[in-house]
């Protein structure tokens, strides 16, 4: 579940997403220069733009939440200075974004191996 109320920060370069919560927390600490247990969401996409990870801490532990496209790419906010690595956004904004209307709707070739 998303919580709405919490500062929303999207980091603005595709993430490796195999990296589980603590590589994650890290890139945050790194990247945003941001403490990943500050009640706040943090939010990456993949390199291949299908699947998001949200990062966020509940007050008791570190909780991470996986959506992943069926058709389509996740289409990141632009930055508005070239040094800019993440953008706070606002609940409406994310919401949009994460109910696919910041989706780019052409069909994602799948891997037949």
């Amino acid at each position: 579940m998303i919580a709405s109320g919490m500062q929303i920060y999207i980091a603005l370069e595709r993430v490796d997403l195999r990296l589980g919560s603590e590589r994650l927390g890290g890139w945050v600490r790194e990247h945003m220069a941001m403490e990943p247990r500050s009640r706040a969401q943090f939010v990456f996409v993949g390199k291949r733009g299908h699947t998001m990870k949200i990062l966020t801490w509940d007050g008791t532990g570190t909780v991470m939440t996986i959506k992943r496209l069926d058709v389509g790419t996740f289409e990141l906010p632009r930055a508005t200075d070239s040094a800019q690595r993440h953008v706070g956004v606002s609940d409406a904004l994310f919401g949009a974004l994460y109910q696919g209307s910041g989706v780019k709707k052409k069909p994602r070739s799948r891997r037949t191996h």
